[in-house]
C-alpha cells in the first residue's frame, strides 16, 4: 500500500468540514476566553506565566520523542532570553536549544513561515549533536529516512518518506501552502503537522519543529501567540498520537485525523485556562501569607508552585521539604504543620504516606 505522498492526488488533502465545524467554533470561543483570562493576570505575573508555560512545553515536546531534560535548566534558560531574573544555573545544549525555539516561537508567531525559520529552529534543537551531518539545513543523506522498530535484522517500517532529492521542491510548497491557506485554525494546524510530518524533511527533530508548525499556526487563527499547552496534551496521548500518525500516513482523507487533533487542542487550551487561574490564586496566596510565613516555608512554596497546578508529582514529603530547605525533621514538621493551618497547604495520610498538597486548583483526589 503506497504511502500518502506516493498518491497521484498529493498534497490535496480532503476532510469534511461540516464535521469540524463545531470544534472550530469552540476553538475560537476559547481563544477568546484564554485572552480575557490573560488579561486577569497581574503584570508583574504575566512574563513568568509565559515563561512556566514554555517550559513545560518544552519539556514535553522533548518527552514525546524519548527525550528527558532537566526542568528547571530549561525553565532558567527561557527565563534568561525573555529578559526575567533567574538562577544562575549552566544549562545543556539540548536544554538551551528548546528553549531558545519555545522563545522564537512564542516571539515571531504571527510573521510568516520562511525555510530560514525551521532552518535556525533545527540548528538551534540540535546544539551538541555530534551525530546528526545536515544542521539547520534538509537533509541531503542518499538513504531512505524511514520511521522503523524492531530488531536490525527484521526491522518494521512505519512510515518511510520522500527520498531527499524531493524534500527541497517539497517544502518550497508547503510553505507556500502554509503562508497562503485559508482554513479554520484546527483543518490549517492539523493538515500542517500531517503535511509536515510526512515530508519529514529533517535528519532529526521532525517531530518537536512539527508540533511547532502546529503552534504557530494556531496562534496565527488568533491572532497572537495561542499558548495552548499542545504538546503536553500529545505527551498524555503518545500512543494515541502515533496510531493517528500511522493512519494519517496512508490516505490524503484527513477527517477522522483533524476530529482526533482538534479535540487535543481544545483540550490543550482547557489546560492553559487551568494553569492561568493557578497563577491568579497563587498570587492571591503569596499576597495573604505575606509576613505570615518565614523564609523557608516561602521556600517550599515557592518551589512547589514552579511545577504548574498539578503540584509536585506525588506530594510533598517532609523529606522533601528537608531536603529544599535544609530544615531539622523536627523544623520541617513544625513549619507544615503551620502551613496546613495557615490554608496554603492540604494534608494527605499518616506517618510515612503523609503528603502536602498546594491549597490551590484540583484536591489531590483529582490528581
Amino acid at each position: 500500500m503506497a504511502w500518502n505522498w506516493e498518491l497521484s492526488e498529493w498534497p490535496e488533502f480532503r476532510f469534511d468540514a461540516a464535521q469540524l465545524a463545531d470544534l472550530e467554533s469552540m476553538f475560537l470561543k476559547q481563544g477568546g476566553v484564554l485572552l480575557g483570562a490573560f488579561r486577569h493576570l497581574a503584570e508583574d505575573d504575566s512574563p513568568f506565566f509565559a515563561a512556566d508555560l514554555l517550559t513545560s512545553e518544552a519539556m514535553q515536546t522533548s518527552a514525546i520523542e524519548g527525550e528527558i531534560l532537566d526542568r528547571h535548566s530549561v525553565q532558567s534558560s527561557i527565563r534568561r532570553q525573555l529578559g526575567l531574573k533567574t538562577e544562575a544555573r549552566r544549562s545543556r545544549p539540548a536544554e538551551q536549544g528548546v528553549a531558545e525555539v519555545m522563545v522564537d516561537l512564542l516571539q515571531t508567531t504571527v510573521q510568516p513561515l520562511t525555510h530560514e525559520t525551521l532552518w535556525r529552529w533545527h540548528e538551534w534543537l540540535m546544539q551538541g549533536r555530534t551525530d546528526v551531518g545536515d544542521l539547520g539545513k534538509y537533509r541531503s543523506h542518499p538513504e531512505p529516512m524511514q520511521i522503523v522498530s524492531g530488531r536490525i535484522d527484521r526491522p518494521v517500517v512505519h512510515f518511510e518518506a520522500p527520498p531527499s532529492s524531493l524534500v527541497p521542491d517539497e517544502m518550497e510548497r508547503f510553505i507556500t501552502w502554509f503562508n497562503s491557506v485559508k482554513l479554520g485554525g484546527i483543518a490549517r494546524a492539523g493538515l500542517a503537522h500531517i503535511y509536515f510530518e510526512t515530508i519529514h524533511p529533517f535528519e532529526d527533530g521532525n517531530g518537536r519543529l512539527g508540533r511547532a508548525v502546529s503552534e504557530k499556526a494556531l496562534g496565527q487563527a488568533l491572532g497572537q501567540a495561542s499558548m495552548t499547552l499542545l504538546a503536553t496534551q500529545i505527551e498524555r496521548r503518545r500512543r494515541e498520537y502515533y496510531t493517528q500518525l500511522h493512519a494519517a500516513s496512508r490516505t490524503l482523507e484527513m477527517t477522522d485525523w483533524l476530529l482526533w487533533f482538534g479535540d487535543v487542542v481544545l483540550a490543550a487550551q482547557r489546560d492553559t485556562e487551568a494553569w492561568i487561574g493557578f497563577i491568579i490564586e497563587k498570587t492571591r496566596l503569596f499576597d495573604r501569607l505575606e509576613n505570615k510565613i518565614n523564609p523557608r516555608q516561602n521556600q517550599v512554596l515557592v518551589r512547589i508552585t514552579r511545577e504548574g497546578p498539578g503540584g509536585f508529582q506525588g506530594g510533598l514529603s517532609s523529606a522533601n521539604y528537608q531536603t529544599i530547605t535544609g530544615a531539622s525533621p523536627a523544623t520541617a514538621s513544625r513549619d507544615l504543620a503551620e502551613l496546613v493551618e495557615l490554608g496554603a497547604l492540604i494534608r494527605t495520610g499518616e506517618r510515612k504516606s503523609t503528603r502536602y498538597w498546594i491549597a490551590i486548583g484540583p484536591g489531590p483526589s483529582e490528581l
